[in-house]
């Protein structure tokens, strides 16, 4: 079962979790009922409406208790709510199913790596990676790059992860804002600047990504620029955590 995962944010990693239709079976079948209560949950978790996709991806379990995306579903879900011991069972559950799911791997890898067992972590991006019918194994690249970058202090790692996303996928939305980010923090403020606007090229911008084009024209000296984003951030995304620091650090 191959899963179409697209970028590394929340909705897509959902997303990811939705198995491709099954155009064979009637809407009355147990797993296409599952599947659709399982894609109901994940809309509904797209909305924030947790209590509601709790309830669609208990049925789609109740109606097949082997559903794996369903276990995989839930344990984000879990996760998003602070259950942190269900979530780890019912990833396992998941996994324990279809071991070896690379979009579950990487659903569960992402989960131990916010616990802070990011060499776990990194051992489960390895085996969805090791899968060559993976659709998209540069979402497991970036997810292994933000897991070294944050957890393990290895910028050079992350850096190894996002350029092979990259090869992959050059227009990859969170790659190249990642790269953008490592970059600047390792004070390479042009190769910033310019995956910067690779990621406006390829997707709107958001309050961190203006926050930090407000940051790499600031250290090139660039004010029209560095005004530019700042105006954008105020008028956009007015509060905002990253509009906040702005006019903290406003002289």
């Amino acid at each position: 079962m191959r899963h179409p995962l697209g970028i590394v944010i929340f909705a897509a990693v959902l997303a990811g979790c939705q198995s491709n239709p099954v155009a064979e079976a009637p809407e009355h079948t147990p797993d296409r009922l599952a599947e659709i209560n399982t894609q109901l949950g994940v809309e509904y978790m797209k909305e924030g409406q947790f209590e509601t996709a709790l309830k669609k991806l208990k049925k789609a379990i109740d109606i097949d208790p082997n559903y794996a995306d369903a276990y995989s579903v839930l344990g984000l879900l879990y996760s998003r709510l602070g259950e942190n011991d269900k979530a780890e069972s019912t990833f396992k559950k998941a996994i324990a199913l279809t071991p070896r799911e690379s979009a579950i791997l990487n659903n569960y890898g992402q989960f131990l790596c916010r616990q802070g067992r990011s060499d776990e972590a990194q051992d489960l991006f390895a085996r969805a990676l090791a899968n060559p019918l993976y659709a998209t194994p540069e979402v497991v690249h970036v997810n292994a790059a933000i897991c070294a970058l944050e957890q393990q202090k290895d910028p050079a790692a992350a850096e190894k992860f996002l350029r092979q996303a990259l090869e992959l996928n050059p227009q990859m939305s969170a790659a190249l804002l990642q790269m953008a980010r490592l970059s600047y923090q390792q004070e390479r403020f042009l190769p910033a600047r310019g995956y910067l606007q690779r990621f406006a090229e390829v997707s709107p911008h958001t309050a961190q990504s203006l926050w930090l084009g407000v940051q790499i024209e600031k250290r090139l000296g660039n004010r029209d620029g560095e005004a530019s984003y700042a105006m954008t951030l105020k008028g956009k995304y007015p509060d905002s955590d990253e509009a906040r620091q702005l006019l903290e650090t406003a002289p």
